[in-house]
């Protein structure tokens, strides 16, 4: 879940409690894999979120997005337009549609927050220019995460997932493939702890300021969002709800990231990130599960 904040002060927190914040980012990664098991055609997102409340609950942790701010559900379920912030209820998922499911968890006070997309039906299942910008999306959350570094500048998430989303447009494009690519500047991702929502902001896209240096012991929810079309939304009638204004469809990814002295540890990765930092020299420093 993403909203603003404006203040830029970045909280640090003990390895115990980068540990209790792990334990709350497993959950949220079983409660993820439960979900997208189950989106599948004909069933309601409200039965989804049914089943992830009791995941939840079951795992002796509490859902962080029930009743914030009054928001009625346990997940986020955005379907083809819906950027973010959908409310779960009647509406059943049909094979072909992109939907971002968006999960928190609360553990012994501290807070998970991640998100994932996919195409009802499966890949074989997605329009081309869906699953492109559902695998791009994914592609400029990992770089973003690979740009944080102790001692480095936080703006340069930003700038690495809006330099991995115009990489991607340029080499779809060569390709004869996805007209357009929109990186929201309205939602952001953000620092997170014992709230789910902290300083500072996490930008998506490129700006003119360096921003705050990355103190070790720092968390952090980055979560691109992309559509292929306008970066202009508008909120539904459920004061929630946020789609796009010229009907584009959208994806969302969003991962709660760890920095450390020695790397960074992705607390809502069933691995840790390992293998996508990997992929991009960067260490997975995990503490313990």
């Amino acid at each position: 879940m993403s909203i603003f904040r404006r203040r830029s002060r970045i909280e640090t927190k003990t390895p115990e409690e980068l540990r209790a914040m792990r334990r709350a980012g497993l959950v949220v990664a079983d409660t993820l894999a439960l979900a997208r098991d189950a989106a599948v055609a004909g069933r309601t997102t409200r039965e989804i979120d049914a089943l992830a409340e009791d995941a939840i609950r079951s795992a002796g942790a509490v859902p962080s997005f029930l009743g914030y701010h009054g928001f009625r559900g346990s997940l986020c379920i955005s379907v083809n337009d819906e950027v973010v912030h959908g409310v779960p209820g009647d509406r059943v998922l049909a094979e072909g549609d992109l939907v971002s499911i968006d999960c928190g968890a609360i553990v012994e006070g501290w807070h998970g927050d991640a998100a994932v997309s996919l195409v009802v039906g499966g890949r074989t299942s997605a329009r081309p220019a869906d699953l492109a910008l559902m695998d791009d999306t994914e592609v400029s959350l990992w770089d973003g995460i690979a740009a944080l570094r102790a001692g480095g500048r936080l703006y340069a998430v930003g700038q690495a997932v809006e330099g991995s989303v115009d990489a991607a447009l340029e080499r779809r494009r060569a390709q004869g493939q996805v007209g357009e690519y929109g990186v929201l500047e309205d939602f952001v991702g953000h620092g997170i702890g014992r709230q789910m929502h902290m300083d500072p902001q996490v930008p998506n896209y490129a700006v003119t300021s360096a921003g705050p240096t990355v103190p070790a012991g720092s968390t952090f929810a980055v979560e691109p969002m992309v559509t292929l079309g306008t970066i202009q939304t508008r909120t539904l009638d459920d004061d929630w709800t946020v789609v796009t204004t010229d009907g584009s469809r959208a994806a969302h990814w969003e991962h709660t990231v760890a920095v450390t002295e020695d790397g960074l540890w992705v607390l809502t990765a069933h691995d840790g990130g390992a293998e996508q930092l990997a992929a991009r020299g960067v260490r997975c420093a995990p503490l313990g599960d």
